[in-house]
């Protein structure tokens, strides 16, 4: 398999950027933080840019590197180090900097070695131990070009390096560097996080196989480093930065209780972060051989100024019982989003042919509905992959219409409005535990960034009288703590998945409205890491629509920093006539909206069958890259 696939070569540079508002720091560490920085290859040959491996680093980029961090005041730390803060032992040092290389190649031991020493900066190498000392005659596909044994560091270098007091050996799996099948459609995911799909049984692994092959994989890894060098690994650095709680759990369980991804920069170590603290430990990524100026751009720039730029599509429009059909509309699709360039997508994960906003069915393999097609992971992967988007999975709070009529009935909130969605009562444990498992099934079975929660969320004042609470606040932080349960069931198999959430304009405008919806704006920016306030003029009945959103923007603007995590999503389709908007006047709301201060965008529907709204108009309006035109 390559090092860095094409199922996973967009991933490694995108986790590199993707930060949600909050979650890391912005700028240089400072004290008690930590920064992390991975290399893979160092060579003396590396293109200057454009090299054919995009994770290779020049020597005297890397020399350049180190002589930086030092002028600069970074001070280098092991591992070791890292494990005393969170123990309480000692403090880190100011600006402190762990130095991590990934996949056990030769040019750690011949290229970055005499540097470390000559520095006198320590590192946490991670091997692949079936590439550790591999048979004379074998090759990997490496990305570039094949890799022998002579690619790949030997254990007596490894030994030597350990020796010297500068080295710590981590965990990179034994093999599981690689991508297994991961749908009936046959995409490749990454090993460490995907059930794997039989096409012959036409069965995906059980959660028990699953983990049974995670952990033999990382028991065979862990064994062969401590015969080999005398030590055990206490860290995990986990292929392509895919795991997940349980595998975490289980490195664990092995010794390695520090794990490490590739999503942020700096995270604070404190006193008490051992066990679940140390996992996940944020990397900074470098690629495309970074010089001096770019390296400080990556630690100085402020990740939580970049906005998003968000399409909302129908997954219903993809799904076709003509495979062959459903294949031309996902390629359509696909085409569309790469071209405009968003920043995400918020995808659809449930079935609701009768456009009522409940589920009828589902996307993905679960326990409690039918599935319509085994369709989100393919949908999503692709996305990811070939368009280079964050994807989302979009899916209703309470509006599930379950198979079992008595049961749906039971769980019903009594007296809804029949007009509006589908709800069940959130405050039925049955109903929880339905639902949590719904979420938690669709983490199992996808992989996506963030959940969208729908706009189904909502409980009037005079629904479950006597049950929910009657104190407006309360009942919306009801509702807010059971999408925190699910974005929690979620993480199980998804870590620090980012969340929004669908919000009515009513609530911003008339706060008093709280009453009639259990929502608030500055509960839902308190809550969530981005807040997708529905600024659709039409569907509210405006005769005036940029007066509309001006005032829409004004009392958005009234809550301290609400800009920094509200999204406005437009309606590109004016449901009461069934007509686009037209164009102009959808570039001109974006326009308006950005220049009174917007960061975040976002629209609904994108409708990539009819290319609607055009796509040479999404592209000016709605894509996130600088130079938003048509590629070569």
């Amino acid at each position: 398999m390559n090092r860095i696939p094409a199922f996973v070569l967009s991933i490694l540079v995108l986790l590199a950027a993707a930060l949600a508002p909050g979650r890391a720091d912005a700028g240089e560490p400072g004290r008690g933080d930590l920064l992390v920085i991975s290399y893979h290859d160092i060579r003396d040959d590396v293109a200057r840019k454009g090299d054919p491996d995009l994770y290779a680093v020049g020597t005297q980029n890397f020399a350049a590197h180190l002589d930086w961090l030092a002028g600069h005041g970074y001070q280098p730390v092991a591992l070791a180090d890292v494990i005393a803060a969170a123990n309480g032992e000692r403090p880190l040092p100011d600006k402190a900097v762990l130095l991590t290389f990934d996949d056990g190649l030769r040019s750690v031991y011949t290229h970055a070695f005499p540097l470390l020493r000559a520095y006198g900066y320590p590192a946490l190498v991670a091997v692949v131990t079936d590439w550790v000392d591999m048979p004379a005659g074998r090759q990997i596909d490496y990305g570039p070009r094949m890799f022998s044994r002579d690619d790949f560091l030997t254990w007596t270098q490894l030994r030597e390096m350990q020796a010297s007091g500068l080295v710590e050996v981590a965990s990179h799996s034994h093999d599981m560097h690689h991508g297994v099948n991961s749908n009936p459609q046959g995409n490749s995911t990454p090993a460490a996080v995907t059930r794997i799909y039989d096409p012959a049984a036409k069965r995906y692994e059980s959660e028990a196989e699953y983990l049974a092959r995670v952990r033999d994989d990382l028991a065979t890894s862990a064994s062969l480093i401590e015969r080999e060098l005398g030590r055990a690994p206490r860290a995990m650095v986990w292929p392509y930065a895919a795991y997940n709680s349980q595998v975490n759990a289980i490195a664990d369980t092995l010794g390695m209780k520090v794990t490490f991804d590739l999503e942020g920069r700096n995270q604070p170590i404190v006193p008490g972060m051992h066990g679940d603290g140390l996992h996940g430990l944020a990397r900074l990524l470098l690629f495309d051989n970074p010089g001096i100026d770019d390296l400080a751009y990556e630690l100085r720039h402020d990740e939580s100024l970049e906005g998003m730029r968000a399409l909302q599509v129908d997954l219903d429009y993809v799904y076709d019982a003509d495979p062959a059909q459903m294949e031309r509309n996902l390629d359509a699709l696909v085409e569309r989003v790469k071209q405009i360039g968003p920043s995400h997508v918020f995808l659809q994960a449930f079935a609701d042919p009768d456009g009522n906003g409940s589920a009828d069915a589902l996307y993905f393999p679960n326990r409690h509905l039918p599935m319509r097609a085994d369709l989100f992971n393919r949908v999503a992967w692709q996305l990811r992959t070939r368009a280079g988007v964050q994807v989302f999975a979009w899916l209703p709070v309470l509006g599930y219409e379950l198979p079992d009529a008595s049961l749906r009935r039971s769980l019903a909130i009594d007296g809804s409005n029949p007009a509006e969605t589908f709800r069940l009562d959130l405050f039925q444990p049955e109903t929880r535990r339905i639902i949590s498992g719904i979420y938690e099934d669709l983490a199992a079975s996808g992989y996506f960034e963030g959940l969208l929660f729908h706009d189904d969320a909502l409980l009037r004042d005079d629904e479950l009288v006597g049950t929910a609470p009657s104190d407006p606040a309360a009942r919306t932080q009801a509702l807010i703590d059971f999408t925190l349960e699910l974005r929690d069931a979620a993480g199980k198999w998804r870590p620090k998945l980012q969340s929004v959430r669908n919000l009515f304009a009513a609530p911003v405008l008339q706060p008093e409205s709280e009453a009639w919806f259990a929502q608030r704006l500055d509960a839902f920016n308190a809550a969530y890491d981005y807040t997708a306030v529905m600024a659709m003029p039409w569907m509210e009945g405006s005769s005036r629509p940029q007066a509309w959103l001006d005032r829409l923007m004004d009392e958005v603007r009234r809550h301290p920093r609400a800009l920094e995590r509200t999204v406005f999503e437009l309606q590109t389709v004016d449901w009461n006539t069934g007509e686009p908007i037209p164009a102009d006047l959808l570039k001109a709301q974006v326009r308006r909206l950005q220049a009174r201060g917007a960061r975040h965008l976002a629209w609904y529907p994108d409708n990539f069958i009819d290319d609607v709204p055009p796509m040479s108009d999404a592209r000016e309006a709605i894509s996130a890259r600088s130079f938003p035109y048509l590629e070569p």
